[in-house]
Parts: structure tokens; sequence; C-alpha cells
């Protein structure tokens, strides 16, 4: 059995935030919550968040995590202290305790999967999670033996010359055999400057205790400022940009591109610069993305191509084609072999397989239909001041250039309507609308001031 831990009860002050540091974003998820993802494959039976700093606004965050429970530590007094919050609710938990850190996102799940593994074959009452840094400077050494068994654990302040050559460092992510733990938790004590307690000297009363070092140190970074998180998003985006390249997604210039890991991406599908893909997005097989596009929690088909447009809450078909310059938002459906081009603007509307709607144009609260033409110019009045209100549009109509669809309104299947309309009244199947004022010519007129 095994339980996980999440240390989540920092402000975070560096951070200089209002928002508890463990609900900042990396890549469209929290830190604590890309903390749960990264074990979430070890299946645990009991997960637990020990919180302090505004604990309710933390819970609220988390609420999508109806198995997650909650552990108040009114008081920051380190990293034991927190652990010691776990007694009454571990209290009859036979199994082994991981200690996760809420603000140290980038873990890969292998990783403690690893760890896991490591404490369990050989049976450890605590096994550590270490890794070997360039620059140690300022971290604890940790110094085992050729069995990777712990002997001791040194401050860099406190460390000679010699030892702070060591570059193995303390991550600060455990595995506890639990009912030892639970045995000298009571024991912890704040003989230091900061009157803490730590959950390191846990250590000294345990044994066997043994390390495990992950070889890629940039996994056991922590978040304590804004420059950090940047950093995190850096190393995040890397691994994702890596992983669609590696399955056939070509991205022509990475360092340009952002992608959050919840997008999918199909083979052959190819990512122009300055474009970025955000939260439930899926990229169909060979479309083209981009240059300068954004699109979010939508759903794009099959050989699309996107340039330079932004697409929020909606879907495209196979084969269609966006922008230059389209905004398409709040769930809008556009069909296959559809062609939304420069400057055109969709909300809430759902185009039919076959329909352009080629230029200059605003469609909202809409439903067209097939192989329908809308020309260039063309708006729906959907709103009257106080509500919005419905267009629909029949198959094979076309819509002449600089109409005005005053809504509500029903136009019928195969209708035409004139240039430069203003359409008022329901239109019915098979027919020419044209609504226009007449026009009227006076010849050899000027206005009064150039008559003077």
């Amino acid at each position: 059995m095994v339980a996980v831990a999440i240390l989540a009860a920092g402000k975070g002050t560096r951070m200089k935030s209002d928002l508890p540091k463990v609900l900042h974003l990396l890549g469209g998820r929290s830190l604590v919550e890309r903390v749960l993802i990264s074990c979430a494959d070890l299946q645990p039976e009991r997960q637990l968040a020990i919180v302090g700093y505004q604990a309710n606004r933390v819970k609220e965050a988390m609420l999508h995590y109806p198995d997650l429970e909650f552990v108040e530590q009114s008081q920051q007094l380190g990293t034991g202290h927190a652990v010691q919050q776990l007694l009454p609710y571990l209290a009859d938990f036979k199994g082994d305790l991981l200690v996760l850190n809420g603000d140290v996102p980038l873990l890969r799940p292998e990783t403690l999967k690893a760890l896991l593994q490591t404490h369990q074959q050989h049976q450890n009452a605590a096994t550590i999670l270490t890794s070997q840094i360039p620059n140690p400077q300022g971290y604890g050494r940790v110094f085992c033996d050729s069995s990777n068994l712990l002997k001791e654990i040194i401050e860099d302040r406190d460390c000679t010359e010699t030892q702070r050559q060591n570059r193995r460092v303390n991550a600060g992510i455990y595995c506890f055999n639990w009912q030892k733990l639970q045995e000298v938790l009571p024991k912890l004590q704040s003989n230091n400057d900061q009157q803490e307690y730590y959950i390191t000297d846990a250590v000294n009363f345990l044994s066997p205790v043994m390390v495990y070092d992950v070889p890629d140190y940039q996994e056991i970074l922590g978040i304590n400022d804004r420059r950090q998180l940047a950093t995190a998003y850096q190393i995040i985006q890397s691994r994702i940009k890596d992983n669609w390249m590696a399955a056939g997604v070509t991205i022509i210039d990475p360092d340009s591109v952002t992608i959050d890991d919840t997008v999918k991406i199909g083979v052959d599908a190819i990512i122009e610069p300055q474009t970025h893909l955000r939260g439930d997005t899926t990229i169909g097989i060979g479309s083209r993305i981009g240059p300068g596009s954004l699109i979010e929690n939508s759903q794009i088909g099959s050989n699309v191509r996107v340039l330079h447009s932004v697409i929020v809450d909606s879907s495209i078909g196979h084969n269609a084609n966006v922008g230059p310059f389209a905004h398409i938002r709040q769930y809008v459906h556009v069909g296959e072999s559809c062609r939304v081009g420069n400057f055109v603007e969709l909300k809430k509307t759902t185009l039919g397989d076959n329909t352009n709607v080629a230029h200059l144009s605003y469609i909202g609260d809409a439903t067209v239909g097939k192989q329908v033409n809308i020309g260039a110019g063309t708006i729906t009045v959907n709103y009257d001041g106080k509500h919005k209100h419905q267009t629909t549009i029949g198959n094979f109509a076309r819509i002449g250039s600089n109409n005005t669809l005053v809504a509500p309104l029903n136009i019928g299947s195969e209708v035409t309507t004139a240039a430069g309309s203003t359409i008022v009244k329901d239109v019915p199947n098979d027919c020419l609308a044209i609504a226009r004022s007449h026009q009227t010519i006076k010849p050899g007129w000027r206005p009064k001031w150039h008559q003077e």
C-alpha cells in the first residue's frame, strides 16, 4: 500500500503574489496539480495535501480531485512539522508514505516509480531522492557508501572544502516506511536557527536509509520565484516538443512555439513559428497550423490550414481553411472543406460542409447550411441591446456582399440575397431577396458650401 503526502502549506513570499504558490500555473496546470499527475501511475491508496496559507482557496482549486484529502497545518513550522500533522489521519495505515513538495512540479512519473521500487525492493526504512547537479552551492550534500546507503547529510555552510566537491544533493522527496516513521515523528526537535522541525532529522532515527539518484537534475528543481517558474516552463516545453517531434510532428521553430501537455497532435502535422496550442486541443493528421496562430480548447480536423488566426472553444472540420486573421470563438463548429477567410469573426455559429465566409464578415449566433457562400462585408445583427437572437441560413444559399441580416431571421435554402441588402424579414426557399433603397441621381448637384 502507498500513500502520497504533498506539502502545500506555504505562502511563497518570493512569488510576490496573493495567490498561494502551489496554485501558480505552469503550462496550463497548477504546480500542485502537476505533482499529483506525476504520482498518478503509482495508484496510491491515499492522497493527502497538507495545506495552510489560504487553505480554502487551495481546496476549491482542487475540487476536481475528489479523492484528495486535506490536512491543515495552521502554523508552518517546517517540513517535519508538516508530516507530523499526518499522524491522526494515517493512524491505521500500513504501508509506504511518499512525501512530495507541491512546488517541485518537474518530476517524471517514471522517476517516482523507480524511487518506490528501490524503496520496496531493499525494504528500506526510508529512501531519499537525490541528484548530482552542476552547481550545488547552497544545497545540503548527501554522502553515501558504495551501496547507496546514506551516511550523512551535511548542510552547505557546514561542509569542508573537500565535502563541497560532492555534487549529490537532497531533492526533498522521500519514501518512508510509515510505521517506522510514525514512531520517530514525535521525537523531532526544533533545535536550529529557524526553530523549525525538519523531516531530514527523522532520517537520523531510521535504518536502513538509501538514496536514489535521478539522472536528470532538472526534475528536482523547485519553484520559489517567477524566474524559476519561467525556467520550469521552458523545461516542460522542451520535453513536450521533443516528444511530439519524435512522434512525427514537424515544429519548424520550436523556440517560438508553445504547446500545453494536454494537447494532442496527429502525425505529419506542421506547427509553424509563433503558434501557441493550449488546453484541451486536438490537431488532426496533416494539418498545418500557423504561423502566428493561437488555438485553445478546440478540435482541429485533418488536413486543415490555419494561418494567423485565433480559435477558441470551437471545432474545425477536415480539409477546412482558416485565415489569415480570422477569429473563431465560443462554440463554433466549422464543417468540412469550409473556408473562413481574412478578417472574419465567427461566434456561436455552425457552418455546414463546403460553406465559405471568405472576407470581412461577422457571423454570430447563426446556423448556416452546406454549400453556402456568404459575401464580403456581411454581418448578422444578433444583439438588440438586451438579448441575442438567432439567424438561420439554408443549404445552397448565396448571401450577397455587404448584407446586414437582422435577427431573428430565417433564410431558406437556395436563396440569393442581393448585394447591399438589409434583410429584416424571413425569406422562403428558392428565391431572390432584394432590400435596398432606390437609387436617386440628381444631375449637376453640388453641396451648398460649394455653390457659395
